[in-house]
């Protein structure tokens, strides 16, 4: 589960992470109250105007704002609030902004005493422990960093005790830090790393993590992905989900226990299994179309789910065919087919082929249902009769 970056800072302050000063605000009169507190406090002569949405590279898609009194507070808010952001990780749709955070300035960009670092918290799959990956060039451009001069990334493997002091001071070091902002940055370090695993996080990411003019360590951007798995132990966090950044396919899949991705295709697909799903995802390429989506419908597939199943994928313009493959292991081949049967009546016009490949308990006999039915559905039992339906549907 992504949140958003105010809600990271929270977390990251909980544990001792210095954040500077910040307030959310949702419109533009909110935005300049804001800036009146946070030049009154901080004695700041700048303010970063920020949009809070599910993606970075907002700076770069002009969702993030320097202004230097409540006049230009209030003009970017105006701009911001209310755009779609665009940025590389939207895609062209983009996202709509429907609020900003108004930040304490630390540093003026460009100022020789200023830097800028990359330090992020994930696992490390390869060895099952945790690695904490970190540049003494960060900022905007990490990626081309990491592309152009990889010897400047650099990453520390953690053991499961968590991680060390003498850890720490070398990720201080390698950053290139001496006195005040050395011992800071262990301090950071020791911290992020404690946000990272009471919260059970996937991803703690931080760029920029700024030394100031005062040898001060700042978070001034936070990213933070929540172990979906592990909610369950934290129901404080699960309360800071944003469903309006989420695609609403998926928001829906979920409320009705399904396991939906949407995709770029054409042929939707509906599957019991997610080992039986990427198989189907091959059949159909194969055979001449795209994958629009992974829907698994679990073990328990009956007419709710089906219902479900097919409104979540009639929901996408692109979609030409629908491949339901069903194994009857746990669930009867029988009881699926008059699920579908079911769900097609109550659904009602659906304009695009059904196919339906059924395998395993009483398989025969859910062919026989859907032969019967008179509604508009193929039937078939061998991968190969569904590839045979969905090459002829697509092509």
């Amino acid at each position: 589960m992504n949140i958003h970056e105010y809600q990271a800072k929270q977390l990251l302050q909980e544990s001792g992470v210095p954040v500077p000063m910040s307030i959310l605000a949702y419109t533009p009169e909110e935005a300049v109250d804001a800036a009146k507190k946070i030049f009154e406090q901080s004695g700041t002569n700048e303010i970063a105007v920020k949009a809070q949405i599910h993606s970075g590279g907002r700076g770069k898609g002009g969702g993030v704002k320097i202004a230097h009194n409540l006049d230009e507070v209030e003009r970017y808010a105006k701009q911001i609030l209310g755009m779609t952001l665009i940025t590389h990780q939207t895609g062209p749709a983009g996202k709509f902004v429907r609020k900003v955070i108004v930040q304490q300035g630390i540093y003026k960009p460009g100022t020789s005493e200023v830097k800028e670092y990359y330090v992020s918290i994930l696992l490390n799959r390869a060895t099952g422990r945790n690695m904490i990956v970190y540049s003494p060039q960060g900022g905007m451009d990490i990626e081309a960093v990491a592309a152009q001069t990889p010897e400047l990334i650099y990453k520390e493997e953690i053991h499961p005790l968590g991680v060390q002091v003498f850890q720490a001071r070398r990720i201080a070091f390698n950053l290139g830090l001496k006195d005040k902002a050395f011992s800071q940055m262990v301090k950071c370090v020791i911290a992020m790393y404690d946000t990272y695993i009471k919260n059970d996080l996937s991803l703690l990411e931080i760029n920029p993590l700024v030394k100031t003019s005062n040898e001060d360590i700042f978070a001034v951007d936070a990213k933070v992905n929540i172990e979906d798995n592990a909610l369950y132990r934290h129901p404080n966090l699960e309360l800071l989900r944003d469903k309006d950044e989420e695609d609403q396919a998926e928001v829906e899949a979920g409320e009705n226990n399904l396991n939906f991705v949407k995709l770029d295709g054409n042929v939707g697909c509906m599957v019991n299994g997610a080992g039986l799903a990427m198989a189907t995802m091959d059949i159909i390429k194969l055979s001449g179309g795209d994958p629009a989506n992974f829907l698994d419908v679990g073990g328990g597939a009956n007419a709710k789910t089906v219902a479900a199943g097919f409104r979540i994928i009639l929901k996408d313009p692109n979609v030409k065919a629908i491949l339901i493959n069903i194994f009857g292991g746990i669930v009867r081949c029988d009881r699926v087919a008059q699920g579908v049967v079911d769900a097609y009546k109550e659904i009602g016009n659906i304009s695009v082929p059904v196919i339906v490949r059924l395998q395993g308990t009483n398989a025969k006999e859910g062919k026989d249902l859907i032969d019967q039915s008179g509604l508009k559905v193929s039937s078939a039992i061998s991968l190969q009769e569904a590839a045979d339906l969905v090459k002829k549907t697509v092509n």
